[in-house]
């Protein structure tokens, strides 16, 4: 049986990946644990969004997040 595909060239059984993630799931993402990535919600250093009481984290933050710290990491190298 021939698995149908969607114009996009990903199978249609394929989900749509997720605009925003639990902040456990952003953990998942980034291989840190569950308190660590509260911190950096907490603290700001990773933008995330309420939605009533949930709070999510945009999949573009933690992209701008990880270009943030490589960012920081080839300023460090030019500088030492």
């Amino acid at each position: 049986m021939a698995t149908s595909i969607a114009l996009t060239g990903i199978p249609a059984s394929t989900p749509a990946p997720s605009l925003l993630l639990t902040v456990e799931e952003a953990a998942k993402q980034l291989r840190i644990g569950r308190t660590q990535m509260y911190q950096l919600v907490m603290t700001g250093t990773v933008r995330s969004v309420l939605i009533g009481r949930l709070r999510r984290v945009p999949i573009e933050c933690l992209r701008e997040y990880v270009t943030d710290l490589m960012a920081a990491e080839a300023s460090q190298k030019t500088v030492a």
